[in-house]
């Protein structure tokens, strides 16, 4: 069978690496920006979508300097709430049954709103939107890499406190050269003894020594990223043969530099080599792209047939941090459901 764009759209999705601070809509920036009275580049939505896509980086830390736009606008509970939920039915109008949102709520605490309260809104957003569409969703709290380690244990610590109200993981995230994942050691062991799962960027804006460092000191059970790991074959075999899935973000990774091209990225590869492999989106708006397309991509540019596409997104929901029951129920029903397709 022909991998259709229709028959991508319609296949059911799993998305694990999307941040929310990264996938606004840029109409709902216009309207936050005029209710908070938060200047923007222009009030016109099509031409803000155009600016904030990135398509000007020479690296990972060029393609952050968006995100100080649309975190000035989630500086309350009520715009994060509405973030989070629109962010959970723009996936579930592309048949994305389960979603991992990702953002430090440390961010979104610069003005009045803590930092919990800022991470009960997100959850209550997403929350709203299980009730209203097909979609599970979960929330993954980042620490940040170039932020002091005591920041990183109190983001750590707060999502522990979540831990049984929607938060499914722990991250670290953020520019990774000069920022190494051991000095976080400390949250991510708060994280672990609580029985957290870890995902940690790496592998995107340093080589596979970051990788390395994330799987042997960090405890990571899965990888943002990984982008440079074919720089080590051996580190290669041992993320294969550990079974830790990778989160390929295409789009984002071209816009970084660390791919030089669509066709270029080593998704082919480490597919090819047996790797547990899941497309994701990285920052929907920032890269402007949605998971559908990231499908496409990988087709158009990487050759993936419509069984290989299959067995990649069911790879997704097989490395998903949702509960085990939660898990089964989307994976029977993603069994159930491609059989129409």
């Amino acid at each position: 069978m022909s991998p259709t764009s229709e028959r991508l759209l319609r296949m059911p999705k799993a998305e694990l690496h999307v941040h929310l601070d990264g996938s606004l809509r840029a109409s709902t920036m216009v309207e936050l920006a005029a209710e908070q009275d938060v200047p923007l580049p222009t009030d016109n939505s099509v031409a803000l979508y155009d600016y904030m896509v990135v398509d000007d980086a020479g690296n990972l830390e060029d393609y952050l300097e968006r995100f100080h736009l649309t975190l000035a606008l989630m500086q309350d509970a009520e715009a994060i709430e509405r973030v989070a939920y629109e962010l959970a039915e723009d996936h579930a109008n592309e048949n994305v049954r389960y979603v991992e949102a990702r953002f430090s709520p440390i961010l979104n605490a610069q003005g009045e709103l803590q930092a919990h309260e800022a991470l009960e809104a997100a959850l209550e957003g997403l929350r709203r939107a299980e009730s209203d569409f097909d979609i599970t969703t979960g929330v993954i709290v980042c620490a940040l890499r170039s932020l002091d380690p005591s920041v990183s244990s109190e983001m750590a610590e707060l999502a522990v406190a979540f831990a049984d109200r929607g938060v499914c993981a722990f991250d670290v995230a953020g520019a990774e050269a000069g920022n190494p994942v051991r000095d976080h050691l400390e949250a991510l062991r708060t994280a672990q003894g609580a029985g957290l799962p870890i995902t940690i960027h790496a592998g995107e804006g340093f080589g596979a020594s970051s990788i390395r460092q994330a799987i042997e000191d960090g405890g990571a059970g899965r990888i943002g990223h990984g982008t440079r790991l074919l720089e080590d074959e051996s580190l290669l075999a041992q993320v294969r043969d550990a079974g830790i899935p990778l989160e390929i973000c295409i789009t984002s990774n071209v816009q970084t530099g660390v791919a030089a091209t669509h066709a270029e990225h080593p998704v082919r590869h480490y597919y090819d080599e047996g790797l547990s492999v899941c497309l994701c989106t990285d920052n929907r708006l920032m890269s402007g792209v949605t998971l559908t397309e990231e499908y496409e991509h990988a087709r158009d540019d990487l050759g993936f047939t419509w069984l290989e596409l299959l067995r990649i997104a069911r790879m997704a929901f097989e490395a998903s941090y949702a509960a085990p029951e939660v898990k089964q129920k989307r994976l029977d029903d993603f069994d159930r459901d491609v059989v129409g397709l």
